[in-house]
C-alpha cells in the first residue's frame, strides 16, 4: 500500500473474477448447453443459448489486463500512439482474483479492510436471456449458488461478495432474495435497466413490484445498482446502422464512443423518483456503484427545474427523495469534492473497481481525492457510510 490511515477502510467496489464451472455447476440437466464454453479459433469463448458471445473477449480471466491499467487513460486519455494491449499490460491472473483466503491477503496489502465483491461475467446473463424470463432466474440462481459456495455472502466478515436479483417474475425475485437474505447476504446486486417480462418490458419501480421492495426494505439489505449491460447497445445501433451485442472492451464507433454517457443509470434513478418508488418505500437503500458522479448535478439541476413545472404531482420533492435514499461511487476522475457539495457526505462511497483494468491500481490512494474534507468526512467517504450501509459495527 502507499498510504497509511487510522480508520477502517471499506472499498464498495471490488470484483472477483468467475471460475469457469461458476455459470454452469449449479445449472439443472434440462438447462444444460444454455451458456457453456468452447473452443473457437484457438480461444475459449463463452457460447450463450448457441451463439458466441465476445462480450468479455476473455471469459477464463486466465489472462487479465493489471488492475488499474486504465487508470490514467480515464484522467488523461489515450497516449500517442498506444495500442490497446500496451494500455491493458496483460498479466496471468493472480489466485487473489478467484479465491477468498488469498484475496483477503491481498486486501491487507493494499491496505483495505472490507470489500464488497461483485461478479464480473454476471454483466452479460439478463441482457442475453431478456426474451425467457424463466431461464433468466433459473441462470442467475445458478450463479448465487456458486458465489454461495465459493465465496460465502460474507467471507471473515471482510469480503461481502453480492449475489444478483433479477426481477422479471415478481414471486421469483422473492424467494431469491430470501434464499440470499437466509444465507447472510449484505448487499443486493440489481440492473440498471427495464424489466423484461412476458409481456413487454417495465421499469423496476412501478407498483408491480411493490412487493419485492417491501421485502428488501423490511430486510434493510443494500441494493447495489452496478453499472452492466443495460440493453443500450441496441438503441446506439440503430444510430449507427449496425448490430451487435454490448462488447465491454470492443471498438466503438465514434458515435458511440459520444454518446455512452450514463443514460441508464440516470433512467433507473428517475425511474425510482418518478414512479414513486422512494415514496412508498422510504426506507430503501440504494448505491449506484461503477456508474460515476459526473451525472449527478446536471440531473439534481434538471430534477429541480421539472418539479417547477409539475407542483402538485409529486409526493415529495425529487430532490430531496435522491438524497434521502441513493448513495453515490464517484469514479477516481471524477470530482468527489463536488459531489458531496451536491449531495451530503454522508451519501458518499469509495469505491476501486479493483481488479479491473478501468478501476485504480492502488485503491487506498483515493483518500488524496478527498484532500481538504474534513477527517471525519474522509472517514465516512472511505469506509465509515459502506459500514453503516451494510451493518457493520464501525468498530470492529
Amino acid at each position: 500500500m502507499s498510504r497509511q490511515v487510522d480508520f477502517p477502510v471499506f472499498d464498495a467496489d471490488n470484483h472477483l473474477y468467475e471460475t469457469k464451472d461458476a455459470l454452469t455447476r449449479f445449472l439443472p440437466k434440462q438447462y444444460e448447453g444454455v451458456i457453456d464454453y468452447v473452443e473457437y479459433k484457438g480461444r475459449t469463448k463463452l457460447l450463450v443459448r448457441g451463439q458466441i458471445s465476445n462480450y468479455i473477449p476473455n471469459p477464463t480471466f486466465e489472462v487479465v489486463g493489471s488492475p488499474g491499467a486504465q487508470e490514467e487513460y480515464f484522467k488523461s486519455g489515450a497516449p500517442e500512439g498506444a495500442s490497446r494491449r500496451d494500455i491493458m499490460k496483460p498479466i496471468r491472473a493472480l489466485p487473489a482474483f478467484f479465491d477468498p483466503e488469498p484475496r483477503v491477503k491481498l486486501l491487507d496489502e493494499l491496505g483495505i479492510d472490507r470489500c464488497a465483491l461483485y461478479p464480473t461475467l454476471a454483466s452479460l446473463i439478463e441482457e442475453r436471456f431478456r426474451d425467457d424470463p424463466e431461464l433468466t432466474h433459473v441462470v442467475i440462481h445458478a450463479l448465487n449458488e456458486w458465489i454461495y459456495e465459493h465465496w460465502t455472502f460474507g467471507y471473515e466478515d471482510r469480503l461481502y461478495p453480492v449475489p444478483i436479483i433479477t426481477l422479471p417474475i415478481v414471486s421469483r425475485a422473492m424467494e431469491e432474495l430470501e434464499w440470499v437474505l437466509e444465507r447472510g447476504a449484505r448487499i443486493i446486486l440489481i440492473r440498471p435497466a427495464p424489466v423484461p417480462g412476458y409481456r413487454g418490458t417495465r421499469s423496476f419501480a412501478v407498483p408491480e413490484f411493490d412487493p419485492f421492495w417491501a421485502a428488501v426494505a423490511e430486510s434493510g439489505v443494500l441494493v447495489a445498482m452496478h453499472a452492466s449491460d443495460s440493453g443500450y447497445t441496441r438503441y446506439l445501433n440503430e444510430w449507427d446502422g449496425r448490430s451487435g451485442e454490448m462488447e465491454a472492451f470492443g471498438s466503438l464507433s465514434l458515435f458511440q464512443a459520444s454518446s455512452m454517457g450514463y443514460r441508464a443509470v440516470e433512467d433507473a434513478v428517475i425511474s425510482f423518483l418518478a414512479h414513486g418508488c422512494f415514496d412508498r418505500h422510504p426506507t430503501l437503500k440504494v448505491a449506484m456503484i461503477e456508474n460515476g458522479s459526473s451525472w449527478v448535478r446536471p440531473l439534481l439541476h434538471h430534477l429541480e427545474k421539472v418539479h417547477d413545472r409539475t407542483r402538485g404531482r409529486w409526493a415529495e420533492h425529487p430532490v430531496d427523495v435522491f438524497k434521502r435514499n441513493i448513495w453515490v461511487h464517484p469514479f477516481h476522475e471524477d470530482d468527489p469534492l463536488g459531489l458531496i457539495e451536491a449531495v451530503g457526505v454522508d451519501h458518499v462511497v469509495f469505491g476501486s473497481d479493483y481488479p479491473h483494468v478501468e478501476g485504480m491500481a492502488d485503491p487506498i490512494s483515493y483518500v488524496d481525492e478527498l484532500k481538504g474534507l474534513p477527517e471525519d468526512g474522509i472517514k465516512k467517504v472511505m469506509g465509515g457510510n459502506m459500514m453503516g450501509l451494510v451493518g457493520v459495527d464501525i468498530a470492529a
